[in-house]
């Protein structure tokens, strides 16, 4: 598991929707990266579609895969 310090936080918007509640997300300086929804997410249904803006944690290790932590609208 990732600690929240070293977690780095970044913005991005969803532009497709993949199986297995996977999504593919453009960051702001156009880096795209594979994300998955957190676990509180997944309880609560929090429903996500193209053109969301999400907040995401991205382990420093692996700057290409990532974990939607909130849905910003």
């Amino acid at each position: 598991m990732m600690n929240s310090e070293k977690a780095i936080e970044v913005e991005g918007t969803i532009t497709s929707v993949l199986p297995g509640t996977m999504f593919r997300v453009a960051l702001a300086n156009e880096h795209m990266v594979l994300a998955h929804i957190s676990g509180k997410m997944r309880k609560r249904f929090i429903r996500l579609t193209i053109g969301d803006r999400v907040k995401m944690e991205m382990s420093p290790y692996d700057v290409a895969k990532a974990r939607i932590v909130y849905r910003l609208g």
